[in-house]
């Protein structure tokens, strides 16, 4: 052969190598698995995808972290609750299209994707993408069956939704670690309630812990604007979803994640002096859900002053708790208050979280005199507010019965506009 050519040959050769070994980087496909030790790089080195053991764990799980921080971090794990005992692990394409991890030990998978893949066909292949997420897709349709970012574990990552998929019945939310080194599934998750007018609740199992609000427009009503000073919150509901995501908008900041601790804590950290420093937590003081009862609010800005107050027109229903400062039995409209076409009108609570909206009746279409106009004329209305802070006040919202939940902020919140009897309407008016 001639030697020029045979060079060529060699070269193109070593060019097609190179290049399906830079393909393989980031991609699984039925004849490139991942092993225990092989690691899969996203393309722009952002995140990586492989085997690791959290802390001083010997178990070995598949997951996600950050490529180019040098504290591992991982936001995605695969089998969280189903760890391997030794390094025999594999992840790979099934004869079904989809993603399983595999033990030479094991005759049915420990984990697998379990995606919606026609039988007829074996060439999925699976790609981790810079945005940390791992997308299971068709190649000849590129078609994505099944992908990471519906399956949160602890961590929310920017672009990454969290909520309800209303046409397939798919609810992202976030589930806390069992402990620091115990990536299982923990007794917290963090997620959209979605009835009513939607918001987002912490839960430890089924009882609420925290609520962070209503979406206003510009922010969840029970989270201060002080938070968002380098994100970008979006908020979607409408037939098909119910659905929240953020974005970076200071370049800056290269990493940033929500993470709902295995302590039930909801924190905000960014990757910064080649540290992650805290931003936020969450819950604060007086964020406890249903901290002071129903009918009453909590102001943690006082240190000397009980933190519960009731709502104007009403009274603790025990006097006695309310001053051993046990507010948990909320407050109950005053004796002999008459609200029901009695010359009842409506008194402004300013700055506050309005409350739950799950019971609350929504109509977008109405102003805000529109709001109270309605609210006045149903005996049964208790309270309303705006359901959204732009353009001066969009939509109606209207609670109808106990308002619980209710909190102050010093320089964020809605305006709640409570129902009074007209007594003391007159006063407050008055002063």
């Amino acid at each position: 052969m001639n030697p020029a050519k045979k060079l060529l040959n060699t070269s193109l050769l070593l060019s097609l190598l190179v290049f399906r070994i830079c393909i393989s980087l980031d991609t699984i496909s039925p004849n490139v698995p991942v092993k225990d030790g092989d690691i899969l790089v996203s393309k722009g080195e952002a995140f990586a995808l492989g085997f690791f053991s959290p802390g001083n764990s010997g178990r070995r799980y598949v997951g996600i972290w950050y490529y180019e921080v040098p504290e591992q971090t991982v936001v995605w794990v695969a089998n969280r609750d189903s760890p391997l005992n030794d390094t025999s692990g594999v992840l790979c394409i099934n004869g079904h299209g989809n993603l399983v991890l595999n033990t030479k030990n094991r005759s049915t998978p420990i984990w697998s994707t379990n995606a919606s893949v026609s039988s007829s066909t074996n060439n999925s292949m699976a790609q981790l993408l810079d945005s940390g997420n791992l997308v299971l897709v068709l190649p000849d349709s590129q078609r994505v069956t099944w992908q990471s970012f519906d399956h949160p574990t602890n961590t929310l990552l920017p672009l990454m939704k969290l909520g309800l998929d209303r046409r397939i019945g798919l609810n992202r939310s976030l589930t806390s670690s069992k402990f620091k080194d115990d990536p299982g599934t923990g007794n917290y998750s963090y997620g959209i309630h979605p009835n009513g007018y939607p918001q987002l609740f912490l839960y430890k199992g089924t009882t609420p812990l925290w609520r962070a609000g209503s979406w206003t427009g510009r922010r969840w009503s029970g989270v201060p604007v002080r938070i968002r000073n380098f994100l970008n919150y979006s908020f979607v509901n409408n037939q098909d979803e119910v659905t929240t995501m953020y974005g970076v908008t200071e370049p800056k900041v290269l990493f940033t994640r929500l993470v709902l601790n295995e302590s039930g804590a909801v924190e905000r950290f960014t990757w910064n002096d080649n540290k992650w420093v805290g931003f936020w937590s969450f819950p604060e003081d007086c964020d406890t859900y249903g901290e002071c009862g129903s009918n009453s609010f909590c102001d943690p800005y006082d240190p000397d002053k009980f933190q519960c107050t009731c709502l104007p027109s009403f009274e603790p229903k025990s006097t006695r708790d309310w001053y051993l400062r046990d507010g948990s039995g909320g407050c109950m409209r005053r004796r002999g208050a008459s609200t029901c076409r009695s010359g009842e009108g409506f008194v402004k609570l300013a700055r506050v979280k309005v409350p739950d909206t799950s019971i609350a009746r929504v109509n977008m279409s109405l102003s805000l005199k529109e709001c109270e106009q309605e609210c006045l004329r149903n005996c049964s209305c208790s309270a309303y507010s705006s359901a959204e802070e732009t353009r001066g006040g969009i939509g109606c919202l209207s609670w109808h019965g106990d308002l619980v939940d209710i909190r102050t902020f010093s320089n964020a919140g809605q305006d709640l506009f409570i129902r009074v009897d007209a007594a003391v309407l007159g006063i407050l008016l008055y002063h």
